[in-house]
């Protein structure tokens, strides 16, 4: 699996946008017991549906998404994941829990508060694009704009800024028909940047696109957030999108979250074997960062050498390692945090290093160094040591689908 993952830093706040807790979402017959009795939330798909006639799609799902952050719902076909995205704007009706938007009971809104949720404050992209066929692509992008009275030059001025922002300009007077998946799927999502909402939705949107165009809709997506902060919930059943696009995962399996962390968090210590399994073939130095394999610095070590930023990845770091012949300061703000060198990046790269005690002990390094102030000879880091921003193309490369981990 070949992967360019950017580097993240976290968001810059913690208030959540959306909070969801205990929520459930049970298809059959008197759902509602189902969350109500232990006994029966306890037990295994199969079993519930031979002893109620069940099928609990959604299990006792709790978390928040940031304001600011790609927040990445994924999972194998029938994990759950677009059932609970669903669930968010109540497009299905949730079962049982709570889910709310800015602190705002989204279960207790009634029909004018509910659609107001809908056409302002989060808007949907979804697999199979849903463009009017009969509309240009100006009308297209314009047309949630229309649902929401806005005027007709002032829908199409603002229409016209999307199609250009999503790389259609020129294309305004198109029908679906005459546009390729990708441009359609360009559509969508300049529709649903049009009418400016709080939150992007995003159900498996790039799906059906070939490898290389999903790739540039991937690409496209992390350039756009880049630019605007946007937050977004993004679903997938594609590893490598989900590592590529989010700030934080949820990965799902029937119906429940067995992991929720960074791309980090997830390949360097999986929960279980199930999530184990999942990123065997990923490409650790991609997303692992510089503090798994960080130790203390001599004296002599912080006085010169290469130096990298403590997002750096691992690879960014095997390459300075290598072209110096010496181990790499991880250099923050003119402080030496500590180095690494060729062994300890190996041992990321073999998996031989455990992700969360190393990532421990540059945590301890670092609060070490930065209370004895700045070291010696500490330099800032050069420009060609610092990594990937967000949405930054990296070398292409095939994707896997987690179907064939």
């Amino acid at each position: 699996m070949t992967l360019t993952v950017p580097t993240r830093k976290p968001p810059t706040t913690t208030e959540p946008v959306f909070s969801v807790s205990g929520l459930w979402k049970v298809f059959g017959p008197k759902p509602e017991r189902i969350p109500a009795d232990p006994g029966l939330a306890a037990l295994d798909p199969a079993e519930l549906r031979a002893r109620t006639g069940c099928t609990a799609a959604v299990r006792d799902v709790s978390f928040d998404v940031r304001k600011g952050e790609v927040f990445v719902v994924m999972g194998l076909s029938g994990s759950g994941k677009s059932t609970l995205v669903r669930c968010l704007t109540r497009l299905i009706e949730p079962t049982a829990g709570t889910i709310s938007i800015d602190g705002e009971d989204v279960r207790a809104m009634d029909r004018t508060r509910l659609r107001e949720l809908r056409r302002h404050r989060a808007a949907m992209v979804f697999q199979h694009f849903g463009l009017l066929p009969h509309r240009t692509v100006l009308d297209n992008v314009a047309y949630g704009l229309e649902i929401q009275g806005v005027g007709r030059s002032e829908r199409r001025e603002r229409a016209a800024e999307f199609v250009a922002k999503v790389g259609l300009e020129g294309m305004e007077k198109r029908r679906p028909a005459q546009l390729s998946g990708g441009q359609r799927q360009r559509v969508g999502l300049a529709r649903a940047l049009a009418v400016d909402p709080e939150v992007l939705l995003f159900d498996e949107p790039f799906s059906a696109l070939d490898p290389l165009i999903r790739r540039d809709m991937q690409e496209e997506v992390a350039r756009l957030h880049s630019e605007e902060g946007r937050t977004m919930v993004f679903i997938t059943h594609d590893l490598s999108e989900a590592l590529k696009l989010g700030d934080r995962i949820a990965l799902m399996r029937d119906g429940r979250v067995v992991q929720l962390g960074t791309p980090e968090e997830i390949v360097g210590s999986p929960a279980d074997d199930y999530v184990r399994e999942f990123v065997r073939d990923v490409p650790r130095e991609q997303v692992m960062t510089v503090g798994t394999a960080m130790r203390p610095a001599s004296a002599a070590e912080t006085a010169g050498g290469p130096a990298v930023r403590p997002e750096a990845t691992v690879a960014e770091a095997i390459e300075a390692v290598a072209r110096a012949g010496t181990p790499a300061r991880v250099m923050d703000k003119g402080r030496c945090l500590g180095v690494v060198d060729s062994d300890a990046l190996l041992g990321v790269v073999a998996g031989t290093a455990p992700a969360d005690a190393a990532a421990t002990a540059a945590t301890d390094d670092a609060a070490a160094v930065a209370a004895s102030g700045p070291a010696a000879g500490a330099a800032p880091v050069p420009e060609e040591a610092a990594p990937r921003r967000r949405g930054q193309a990296g070398p292409p490369g095939p994707r896997t689908s987690p179907e064939a981990v």
